[in-house]
């Protein structure tokens, strides 16, 4: 199936009312044609029905995937792939849903892979410097050491390893075998930064200001930074042995 529009941001969401009824008309109104996938596990808050009542003025550029329970970001970036694939689109996207990452970013991401300049844009914190709004010291501590533990043991030459703002081209998660994927908190991001990187495709990080989110809570936990400490070595070891 095709569509008019090439490009397409999966947004995950879990009680995030408030901000995506700001978020999608944001991303509707850009310059750049920019399709909206939510890929929603079951909000309480009512999510989804936010989301419903904007396709309704957006017809045929919002879509909506709804999953019972929360099954995890790892998961929904997924599924959201599977769709954008299925539906033949060439630039995929993905963002978080809580202003965190600028909206009127995706044009620059977009472009970067558009133009042949990478095969991954990777909206980064770190390439110049440390572009964070509004984070704790210890959280900014965290993310760094994190970062840079990831970089050191898997090689990768990406210095924001856990960015979850990104553009993919359409090729990239065609050679990706995306039922392999295990990982499913931040280490997520790593593991696809990684398998991108060992099949070959170029990486390119681009400056962006990252933003606290001022709407909702944060989703992060020690569960999701543990995965993140183990699964660096679980994909230096399977690619030491072939079995990515």
């Amino acid at each position: 199936m095709s569509q008019k529009n090439e490009s397409i941001v999966i947004i995950p969401t879990f009680n995030e009312r408030e901000n995506i009824s700001k978020l999608i008309p944001h991303v509707m109104d850009l310059p750049e044609q920019i399709d909206v996938l939510v890929v929603d596990d079951g909000s309480p808050d009512g999510t989804a029905d936010v989301v419903k009542a904007l396709q309704e003025t957006y017809s045929g550029r919002i879509h909506l995937i709804e999953r019972e329970g929360k099954l995890g970001l790892g998961t929904a970036y997924v599924t959201g792939f599977r769709f954008a694939l299925d539906h033949s689109y060439l630039q995929i996207c993905q963002m978080d849903a809580d202003f965190s990452h600028d909206p009127d970013d995706l044009p620059r991401l977009i472009s970067e892979v558009k133009q042949g300049h990478c095969d991954v844009a990777v909206g980064s914190r770190y390439s110049k410097g440390i572009s964070i709004i509004n984070w704790p010291l210890t959280r900014l501590i965290l993310s760094y050491s994190a970062n840079l533990y990831a970089r050191t043991i898997t090689g990768m030459p990406v210095l924001d390893t856990t960015a979850g703002f990104k553009c993919l081209s359409r090729k990239v998660l065609e050679n990706i075998n995306l039922s392999k994927i295990r990982s499913n908190g931040y280490s997520f991001q790593i593991e696809m930064h990684f398998r991108a990187w060992k099949a070959g495709f170029t990486l390119k990080e681009v400056s962006i200001i990252f933003r606290e989110r001022t709407e909702g809570v944060s989703k992060m936990s020690k569960k999701i930074v543990m995965e993140a400490v183990w699964m660096v070595w679980i994909l230096k070891i399977r690619s030491i042995f072939g079995i990515l």
